[in-house]
């Protein structure tokens, strides 16, 4: 059971060789081809079908994910609870003693969280993701991300809940995440060192922020005056931390809300004009040299500010204003309306949904449980333009639209301006999760685009890892294409059928549909 918990690009022992400067050890560090696994992850013994949502929000099975540590470190702050054989999520926090909803309904107190004006949030250090959980009450989709090993397994049981959330961390490279793509970032007590250099991780929250979005942070050092005891530190150096945050924060020409309680909220500007006007007084971050603000897969990050777009008037949106949720996630969005994402029209974007929604509604005759809540993690591994998930988005699921570094378009800011969430990645390499965390992959036209870049065995084999028990895979491919990955994944305990396209047998692209079957490590050792 040694490799159960196995994450390729964040493994433990060979993170150990790398600088602890900045967190780099911490880092995505992908095994080179002579350390590549040829092998399945084994699920551990007695692994259960996890709960379905919306229960499992709140429960999810001792023994899909048997730490305790967190029970016990993190008692007292109610994060999770062991009953019997189930975890329970009450929905404390470090920061949210009285649970995530009471907390959000304080932030909603200061900033606009319930009339779709807020759709896509990013929660920094996010421990077991209360505060996404309940943020998906009020319409609001959080991707969180916690580092691979602080507290163990916090980012699994996030997912394990069927709360979007990945591995990662904030240390010397630019997050996987287009720039201005959410409305909200979030901070409580996730011990990142905003002050420390040259606001280098502020001004990275600025890249991603829309403009006009909000940064939310609660724990020290706000309002030391009030908590200081409580947290053993000084007056002078809570006060130095503070003061230093707000320098920042002024010098990316940010506005400062409110601060409320152990609540403060700044805000980004809407356009640059007044920034570029005082940007003679103010001294660092200075602003970025001509530079793709979207690039972000190995990117290390900068301590610049990144220049908007540019508008005619100081009233406009920088990069063109967005409708509120739900409006957005079917009008054309401004990178397209713009004509900034080449060969994406107006016309192609209508298009694609219409698309969508027929093969949507081809997957839910062959797949029967879809609607059910049966399948709530979904992956879509060559996103586009977030067709398919925006075809999704009237069942109990959610997704993560993938946009592959090899891809033609890179189309992940259009899929955040429609109010979806998603990332960057290279699937030649493993994805920052933990095994099992997904029950539903979709790939379309991937293995076109990755068949002469690497071994689509490992591609596969990420698959596997990645799928829970039982879960499904949709390809879409060429037959030829679809036959090589059958005759692979036969090998690998799936179950699985060639299908016509959904406009009938004389299409060149087919559908394969696999199941992986059920297993664990113990079943495993006992047949050999």
């Amino acid at each position: 059971m040694l490799f159960s918990e196995y994450t390729p690009c964040q493994d433990k022992v060979r993170g150990r060789k790398f600088d602890r400067n900045m967190l780099k050890y911490r880092e995505r560090h992908c095994p080179a081809k002579e350390e590549l696994l040829r092998c399945l992850i084994p699920a551990p013994p007695q692994y259960k079908t996890p709960f379905k949502w919306p229960q499992s929000r709140d429960y999810a099975w001792y023994s899909n994910i048997p730490h305790r540590e967190l029970s016990i470190e993190k008692a007292i702050q109610n994060w999770i609870q062991l009953e019997g054989n189930r975890f329970r999520f009450p929905g404390g926090g470090t920061m949210f003693p009285r649970g995530a909803d009471a907390y959000i309904d304080d932030i909603g107190r200061l900033i606009p969280l319930t009339d779709g004006t807020i759709r896509t949030a990013i929660d920094t250090g996010c421990g077991v993701a209360s505060f996404g959980a309940y943020l998906l009450n009020r319409n609001i989709l959080t991707m969180s991300f916690a580092p691979r090993d602080t507290h163990e397994a916090q980012v699994q049981f996030a997912l394990e809940r069927g709360v979007p959330a990945m591995i990662g961390i904030m240390g010397s490279q630019r997050l996987p995440y287009p720039a201005r793509a959410f409305d909200l970032a979030h901070c409580s007590r996730c011990l990142i060192p905003w002050k420390k250099y040259d606001g280098l991780y502020l001004a990275e929250v600025d890249r991603i922020l829309r403009p006009g979005g909000y940064w939310v942070l609660s724990g020290p050092p706000i309002h030391w005056k009030k908590f200081w005891r409580g947290w053993e530190r000084t007056r002078e150096d809570l006060k130095q931390e503070q003061d230093a945050i707000e320098d920042v924060a002024k010098s990316l020409c940010w506005k400062k809300v409110i601060e409320k309680n152990d609540l403060s909220v700044w805000q980004k500007p809407i356009n640059h004009v007044e920034c570029f006007r005082s940007k003679k007084v103010l001294k660092a971050p200075h602003m970025c040299e001509s530079d793709d603000p979207d690039t972000a897969w190995y990117r290390n990050l900068e301590a610049c500010v990144i220049p908007l777009p540019e508008v005619s008037s100081s009233d406009d949106v920088a990069g063109g204003a967005i409708e509120k949720w739900p409006e957005r996630a079917y009008a054309v969005p401004p990178r397209i309306r713009s004509g900034s994402t080449p060969g994406v029209t107006a016309e192609r974007f209508v298009e694609d949904n219409k698309l969508w929604k027929e093969r949507v509604a081809h997957y839910k005759r062959i797949i029967s449980p879809l609607p059910t809540g049966r399948y709530r993690n979904i992956m879509d591994m060559n996103a586009y333009l977030g067709g398919f998930a925006a075809a999704m988005l009237n069942y109990p699921v959610w997704v993560m639209n993938v946009v592959p570094i090899n891809s033609n378009h890179d189309t992940l800011g259009v899929i955040y301006e429609r109010g979806l969430i998603g990332t960057y990645q290279d699937w030649c390499e493993a994805f920052s999760t933990y095994p099992r965390t997904y029950d539903l992959i979709h790939a379309s036209g991937l293995f076109t685009l990755y068949q002469n870049r690497c071994d689509i065995t490992y591609i596969l084999l990420e698959m596997d890892r990645i799928l829970r028990p039982e879960g499904t895979v949709i390809f879409r491919d060429t037959v030829e294409l679809l036959v090589k990955i059958q005759s692979i994944t036969d090998g690998m305990r799936w179950k699985s059928q060639i299908m016509d396209h959904e406009s009938g047998p004389f299409n060149p692209e087919k559908i394969l549909v696999a199941v992986k079957t059920y297993w664990t490590g113990e079943a495993t050792q006992k047949q050999l």
